[in-house]
């Protein structure tokens, strides 16, 4: 769980490098504007453009999050605060298959940690770390609101319900 935890907040790695700077590549600019086509006020944009950003870069940095204050005509700060607030933008690089398993209440007591340990017993890594070859990240996560079918992980953005470590096991398998 300690994932959950927010890291040092004097950590160097939270703050952007000036040194760095990124842009949107032309598609991602295109789907940017037209992001901002569909809303009354940039502000408003801000979670798809977020998304935009997970998507083209798989991961929400802090030169990132400065790009998106400089496109919305927003301070870093407020779009660092949209960021850390959703587990649903990651704020480091994550593997090509980044699996969340949800360990709130219907899960916990349908044996998420189970699942939870065995996929990091499998894949060797610790929670929250990311497999040597870049295939899998292993986080804890809170409610993905799928309560009825506990247990539940997450995938990239696909749910897989119902789960069991046996389930799981084999979906693993399939995503190697």
């Amino acid at each position: 769980m300690a994932e959950l935890h927010p890291d040092n907040p004097y950590a160097k790695d939270r703050f952007a490098d000036p040194a760095k700077s990124v842009e949107f590549p032309p598609e991602a600019k295109k789907k940017f504007d037209y992001i901002l086509t569909r809303y009354p006020s940039k502000e408003a944009a801000l979670l798809p453009t977020l998304h935009l950003v997970q998507e083209t870069w798989g991961w929400i940095s802090p030169e990132a999050v400065h790009y998106v204050s400089s496109l919305l005509d927003l301070s870093p700060a407020n779009v660092f605060g949209v960021v850390s607030f959703y587990n649903m933008y990651n704020q480091k690089p994550v593997g090509k298959y980044h699996l969340q398993v949800c360990t709130n209440l219907s899960c916990m007591i349908r044996n998420a940690y189970d699942i939870y340990d065995d996929l990091c017993d499998k894949l060797k890594i610790e929670p929250g770390q990311t497999t040597p070859d870049g295939l899998f990240t292993v986080t804890e996560v809170e409610c993905l609101g799928s309560c009825g079918t506990a247990p539940v992980v997450q995938v990239n953005n696909d749910y897989h319900e119902e789960m069991d470590v046996q389930k799981m096991e084999s979906l693993l398998e399939k995503l190697k």
